[in-house]
């Protein structure tokens, strides 16, 4: 009976070592591409996915890798102050090089918030790499009702243990990354950041979930995301759902997914696709 292996070691990416973890199912006739590639929120690290990925890898029974970026988790500390393309810098220069190293070639990119953005970003970027993408809760564009989560965030802060639970995957890091994340996103010249310009380049199979409470966001994320971009895409909206589905809907979340990625795995890579826009079924 097949089950679920798990690798630790650090990698080093835009000068940075960075912490990554595999995962894969051990026994015969398992698969080994292509890779799930597990990209955090903007707060988050490897831990805080807990053990959805391993649900994920057992469920489709593709390997999977998840790294913390720089600042997160059990990587190396910020350097620097943010700006508005920091996003582009960890989707295109980041992840490639995190990617080379680990030697993936071929990614499902499934993406949280933060990491939803930069799968956007990536799958735009490098067809060639990406037979796939997962976002949850990703920005493409800046709302009020994500500057009003943020400020609430940024209260919670200063008025409760957020700061000494968040500790508990960042250690010293946490007050820094804390900042670079609700400053960055709150400061004047972030307002007018947009994503939208890649959509169109997007042209591998997406799904693109979000949850209808999400406090952070509108529809209005995913709908721009649906229509401008080029390849077969799906959309789940969750209710009764949060900004984090993959827990706060869990079952549904992997079923989803789950299914997206076997209908997803029957296509050529988008790159050598010459089927027109359609659904994935």
């Amino acid at each position: 009976m097949a089950h679920v292996s798990t690798e630790e070691f650090s990698i080093m990416a835009d000068g940075a070592r960075l912490r990554a973890r595999t995962l894969a199912l051990t026994g015969p006739g398992v698969k080994r591409s292509p890779v799930l590639v597990f990209l955090h929120e903007g707060l988050g690290s490897i831990a805080q996915w807990r053990d959805f990925p391993e649900a994920l890898v057992e469920r489709s029974g593709l390997p999977a890798l998840l790294y913390d970026r720089r600042g997160h988790g059990g990587s190396d500390p910020l350097t620097g102050l943010r700006t508005p393309r920091y996003l582009h810098l960890e989707a295109l220069e980041v992840l490639p090089q995190v990617l080379e190293r680990c030697g993936v070639g071929d990614a499902i990119l499934v993406g949280h918030s933060d990491g939803g953005s930069m799968a956007l970003l990536f799958a735009s970027a490098f067809p060639e790499l990406t037979r796939g993408a997962i976002t949850e809760a990703a920005h493409v564009f800046v709302e009020e009702e994500t500057l009003a989560g943020i400020r609430r965030a940024g209260e919670a802060w200063r008025s409760t243990r957020l700061a000494e639970k968040l500790a508990r995957y960042h250690g010293d890091k946490t007050h820094a990354l804390f900042h670079a994340w609700h400053d960055t996103w709150l400061a004047p010249e972030f307002r007018d950041w947009d994503l939208e310009d890649c959509l169109p380049g997007i042209r591998c199979p997406l799904l693109v979930i979000q949850g209808d409470e999400d406090e952070y966001a509108t529809e209005a994320q995913m709908r721009a995301i649906a229509e401008q971009v080029r390849g077969p895409v799906e959309t789940l909206m969750v209710p009764r759902c949060g900004h984090i589905p993959h827990h706060q809907a869990r079952e549904t979340v992997l079923e989803a997914m789950t299914q997206f990625i076997e209908k997803a795995l029957r296509r050529p890579p988008a790159f050598q696709d010459p089927a027109p826009r359609d659904s994935l079924a």
